[in-house]
C-alpha cells in the first residue's frame, strides 16, 4: 500500500477516534451515560455510528482521563461518582486552576485583559437577565469566562489537565443544575474573581476562585450526600 494512502487511512481512523471520544465524554459529563453504565462495544457502535477499532481507542483514552474504567477483560464502565471523588476532583481542580490563573495574571497582556472583559460582560448579561432558562448558553459562557482567565498560561500540559478536571467537575455540577441555594450569588462570585484578576491581585484572585469552586461542590454534596452515603 502506498505511503500516502496508508497515511490517509490512519488519519481518518484517528479523526473517528477523536470524534467518538468527544461524543462519549460529552454524554458522560451531561449524564446521558450514567455512573456504572456498562459500555458494550456493539450497542456503542450503533449509537455512535462508528467501528470497533476507533471506539476501543476512544474508550482507552477515556479510561486514562478518568471518565470510564475497565475491569480486566470485562470491558468498560462509566466511572462511579461519590463524595470522596467529588472532594478529590475539587481539590485537584483548585490546585491546577489556581496555578494557571497565577501564570495568566503574571504574563497576561492587553489582549488577555480584553478577552477577560468580553467574556465577563457576556456572562453577566445572562446572569443578570430575568430569563435564565437557557442552561446550555449559561454553561457555555461560564466556561468561556473561566477559560479566558487562564488563557495566558503558557503550559500546554496544565491547560490540557485543566480541561479534563473542568469536565470531571462539571459532571458533578450538572447533578445540581437548577438548584437554588439561599444566600448564594453566582454573579457576585464571578465579579469578585474578575476584578481581582484584572487588578493583578494573585492572592485575592486565587482565593476568590477557590471559594467559587468549593461553593459549587458544597451544593452538590448537600443534594447528593444522603444518597451517596447509603
Amino acid at each position: 500500500m502506498p505511503n500516502n494512502i496508508a497515511s490517509t487511512i490512519g488519519n481518518s481512523a484517528k479523526t473517528l477516534a477523536d470524534e467518538v471520544y468527544q461524543k462519549i465524554r460529552d454524554d458522560i459529563v451531561h449524564g446521558h451515560l450514567t455512573a456504572g453504565d456498562k459500555l458494550k462495544i456493539e450497542p456503542l457502535k450503533k449509537r455512535y455510528s462508528v467501528g470497533a477499532s476507533p471506539l476501543r481507542e476512544a474508550l482507552n483514552r477515556l479510561s486514562s482521563d478518568g471518565f470510564v474504567f475497565s475491569k480486566g477483560q470485562q470491558g468498560f464502565n462509566v466511572s462511579e461518582m461519590s463524595l470522596a471523588d467529588l472532594e478529590d476532583v475539587t481539590n485537584v481542580r483548585i490546585l491546577i486552576e489556581n496555578d494557571a490563573l497565577t501564570q495568566s495574571i503574571l504574563h497576561g497582556d492587553d489582549h488577555w485583559e480584553s478577552n477577560v472583559v468580553a467574556a465577563f460582560h457576556s456572562l453577566s448579561k445572562i446572569e443578570n437577565s430575568e430569563n435564565k432558562s437557557e442552561p446550555f448558553l449559561l454553561e457555555q459562557r461560564n466556561y468561556t469566562f473561566h477559560n479566558s482567565l487562564l488563557s495566558a498560561c503558557n503550559s500546554k500540559r496544565i491547560n490540557q489537565f485543566y480541561k479534563t478536571l473542568y469536565d470531571q467537575h462539571k459532571r458533578y455540577r450538572n447533578l445540581a443544575r437548577g438548584a437554588k441555594i439561599e444566600g448564594r450569588n453566582l454573579h457576585e462570585e464571578h465579579k469578585a474573581l474578575y476584578h481581582a484578576a484584572l487588578n493583578r491581585d494573585i492572592k485575592l484572585a486565587t482565593e476568590a476562585n477557590e471559594f467559587h469552586i468549593r461553593k459549587t461542590a458544597e451544593v452538590v454534596m448537600l443534594i447528593k450526600k444522603e444518597e451517596w452515603q447509603n
